[in-house]
């Protein structure tokens, strides 16, 4: 980066991203090094002693790994930030971080699913109790802080079922009661929701979505408020959490392209949202970015873009049409994860215990990738007449 740049806080979003952690590089080289580093040297007895360097060993930290972590503080407007080799692994650590045995956790009913498993078991094996909430409860959360509740965690929108969260009326109750908000953050790529802006302490993305970019690295990230910082630094260091150098260069280089990317998406999702919602085998698209859509309203409000994840319930359909649809599509391939320039499709059944959700449709979540919309389109509509036909 020149050194004649302006201070990075002056810098538009999009100039950001291009621009953070670029003071790691060296040499004139663009781009930071890839350091594979365990053991580093201290030139003295005293400097061993004092720890009187930056880098002191390949866990704790190299120039590749600062350089990441400089910047997704920097997209996500918080203090400092720290990298996990998965998104679970980031939300394990955060809440590994912030509770302690007794303390009682509120976590969203449209959580990720890995997230309320560990909540259920793990934070239950160590006396840490978890209740679920009604995503769309905005401030009547403040019903279901006990004087016991460390932390509210939200999910905005929801996993899968997309509910839009009021989270600066959660975390302002959240606050008034002493209590962390904790957001998973990954849907907005960080760049779509400014957790810290609103009422956030805690903002966690799987970075193996939107951040990488490319389906080919796992990663998560850690970013918080100066004051929840010293809990997440102490739990990340202590619980040994690091990411191998490979994978943090190559999240590095999809944060770059991470404004255009998520645009592109957005774009192409609106258009296929909007052509689903037309079809006749479909009950309702589940896309705050449409108006109309449950939660738009919320999302108009608090949100400057959208990804391209969403999700559809069909209207009644066996399982036998279901895979006649699915297995004969050219361009939407079945699997997990999400965020990489590929367009994905897999079928769900939301998962509920504090909240109600219709049952016994078919649910379809979309990831809508960086290919022409028309081709996508064109794919879906055979994949419907396979699924009529059946």
């Amino acid at each position: 980066m020149a050194k004649s740049s302006p201070e990075i806080e002056n810098l538009s979003p999009a100039t950001r991203l291009v621009a953070a952690g670029r003071e790691y590089s060296e040499h004139g080289i663009v781009n930071p090094a890839v350091y594979h580093a365990s053991t580093i040297l201290f030139p003295t007895y005293q400097a061993l002693i004092d720890r009187a360097q930056e880098y002191t060993y390949g866990r704790r930290g190299t120039p590749t790994l600062r350089a990441l972590e400089s910047a997704v503080a920097t997209l996500e407007g918080g203090h400092a930030a720290k990298i996990c080799p998965s998104g679970l692994a980031t939300v394990t650590t955060a809440l590994l971080s912030l509770l302690r045995t007794g303390d009682h956790l509120l976590v969203t009913d449209a959580v990720y699913g890995p997230t309320r498993l560990f909540c259920d078991t793990m934070l239950k094996r160590l006396g840490i109790e978890t209740t679920y909430y009604d995503p769309l409860i905005g401030a009547g959360i403040a019903g279901l802080l006990r004087p016991e509740t460390r932390v509210v965690y939200c999910e905005t929108p929801g996993s899968q079922t997309m509910e839009v969260q009021d989270v600066p009326a959660i975390a302002h109750a959240a606050h008034e009661a002493g209590c962390l908000t904790v957001l998973d953050n990954t849907w907005s790529g960080g760049r779509y929701f400014n957790a810290f802006a609103h009422g956030c302490d805690v903002s966690l993305q799987a970075a193996t979505k939107y951040i990488v970019g490319h389906s080919d690295a796992m990663l998560g990230t850690i970013t918080a408020t100066e004051a929840a910082w010293p809990l997440i630094k102490d739990g990340y260091e202590t619980l040994g959490q690091h990411a191998g150098p490979d994978d943090v260069f190559l999240a590095l280089r999809g944060l770059r392209t991470l404004d255009v990317r998520l645009e592109r998406h957005m774009k192409n999702a609106l258009i296929i949202a909007k052509w689903l919602a037309e079809c006749d085998e479909v009950d309702e698209v589940l896309y705050p970015a449409l108006p109309g859509a449950r939660g738009h309203a919320i999302w108009q409000r608090d949100f400057t873009g959208a990804s391209g994840l969403f999700s559809i319930r069909l209207k009644p359909a066996s399982e036998a049409s279901l895979a006649e649809m699915l297995d004969g599509l050219a361009l939407f391939g079945m699997g997990y994860s999400w965020g990489g320039y590929e367009s994905l499709v897999v079928p769900f059944k939301p998962h509920r215990v504090a909240s109600e959700w219709p049952e016994g449709a078919p649910y379809l979540r979309f990831h809508i990738g960086l290919e022409d919309p028309e081709d996508l389109i064109a794919d879906l509509a055979a994949g419907f007449a396979r699924l009529r036909a059946a």
